[in-house]
């Protein structure tokens, strides 16, 4: 089993930039394909990145390529997520997952879930 603890968020202007981090535990974390999600207020919980096991891979959503960068430690059971240039629309709760299967894009093929992280972006 992994027990996932977000943090790092808070409020940012627009423009600004953020870094999530995920503190995991479990021995078997580095096995696992992680995955950031963002939810916005009365919408569904998007994926915005996700990162293999190893770290080699990365994959991002088409609205965040360019601005976000996911990234792992497995030594430190670690996962983070740096948010550059951030748009008030990235508003939100944030979400890291521990991946069940492929291929990683939504919140179905994920098992474990942090509490996640308020991310309000001001205008």
């Amino acid at each position: 089993q992994v027990q996932l603890v977000e943090s790092g968020g808070g409020l940012v202007h627009g423009g600004g930039s953020l870094r999530l981090s995920c503190a995991a535990s479990g021995r078997t974390f580095s096995t696992y394909a992680m995955g950031w999600f963002g939810q916005a207020p009365g919408k569904e919980r998007e994926c915005v990145a996700v990162i293999n096991w190893s770290g080699g891979e990365q994959n991002y959503a088409d609205s965040v390529k360019g601005r976000f960068t996911i990234s792992r430690d497995n030594a430190k059971n670690m996962v983070y997520l740096q948010m550059n240039s951030l748009k008030p629309e990235a508003t939100g709760v944030y979400y890291c997952a521990a991946g069940l299967r492929p291929p990683y894009n939504h919140s179905t093929d994920y098992l474990y879930w942090g509490q996640g992280t308020q991310v309000p972006v001001s205008s």
